[in-house]
């Protein structure tokens, strides 16, 4: 396997966006300094939501503002509405990352609406984006499961990923919100999503709360998938989804993949220092199992 991934962590959003204890701007800035420094080109730095209902985002703008002089990073920014695109439209550079909802239950608590009034907004921004010269990913949560309706239909998802790339989606995300997913699913679901998104790029967001996360990873990398979103030291969780855990520690899936030989322009010792960074922002012993090994060695010296 020579193939090489792309790496998008989301811990400054997803990670954080959990917190009770807001982190400084200039933490999160320097948290993403810190992985770009070891080799992470994509980050999601933001999230353009109502600040009483995600406080830690509040700094968005701010945030931006701050990395703008990074040229080493590429920002993703999550938006929820057209509210949120009018907000992110004043960075050109940003990405943008929609969110969806594969169940009726999860789109009303997560962004309070229904499905197809999502899609109707996802509609209108993903126009004005490409006028922008904005890519935009559709993600579509809870793909695999949700905490309010539990088992959710492959036919649902592969509906929505069908509709966003007819509306101009640039990528689609599947996500594993609540990390419920097992590999034979994983498979089976993006063999089916491959087919349905044609030639549009296609993500997975790992969530690691059954300790599934990297033998998921694996499943969709085997199934065709190149870009994974996860998060430096296991962090984040989302709030409006009980019971789910931290990502998938963005350290142990460059661990996994290179010593598979699958390429990831990461330098895991430096990446090292950003999950005891992002450990320290959020106060908790972190998931990610390989910090825990003898971080002297190189991977090579790891695998004898």
């Amino acid at each position: 396997m020579t193939q090489q991934i792309t790496i998008v962590d989301v811990s400054p959003r997803d990670g954080l966006q959990i917190e009770a204890n807001t982190v400084s701007t200039e933490h999160k800035a320097e948290l993403i300094h810190k992985l770009t420094e070891a080799g992470i080109q994509k980050v999601e730095a933001a999230s353009f939501v109502h600040p009483k209902r995600v406080p830690q985002m509040a700094d968005a703008e701010t945030l931006l503002e701050q990395i703008s002089t990074n040229k080493q990073v590429q920002p993703i920014a999550l938006i929820p509405n057209q509210k949120g695109f009018m907000r992110a439209s004043h960075f050109p550079n940003l990405e943008l990352n929609w969110a969806a909802s594969a169940t009726e239950a999860f789109s009303d608590k997560n962004l309070g609406m229904t499905i197809d009034k999502n899609f109707e907004m996802f509609t209108e921004v993903a126009k004005e984006a490409k006028m922008s010269g904005m890519e935009i990913c559709f993600s579509i949560a809870v793909s695999f499961g949700c905490p309010y309706e539990g088992h959710v239909a492959e036919e649902k998802v592969l509906q929505l990923v069908e509709k966003a790339v007819q509306a101009g989606a640039d990528r689609i995300g599947i996500a594993d919100t609540i990390g419920i997913a097992t590999p034979d699913e994983v498979d089976r679901l993006f063999q089916k999503v491959f087919k349905a998104a044609k030639d549009t790029k296609v993500s997975f967001h790992i969530h690691d709360t059954r300790g599934f996360g990297a033998a998921n990873a694996y499943a969709a990398y085997t199934a065709g998938v190149r870009t994974f979103e996860t998060a430096v030291s296991g962090i984040g969780g989302c709030p409006f989804a009980p019971g789910s855990a931290g990502n998938l520690a963005t350290e142990d899936l460059v661990y996994l993949f290179e010593r598979m030989g699958v390429h990831t322009g990461v330098d895991i010792h430096k990446l090292f220092e950003a999950a005891d960074f992002a450990a320290e922002l959020v106060s908790k012993k972190p998931l990610g199992r390989i910090r825990h090994l003898d971080r002297t060695r190189t991977i090579k010296e790891m695998m004898e």
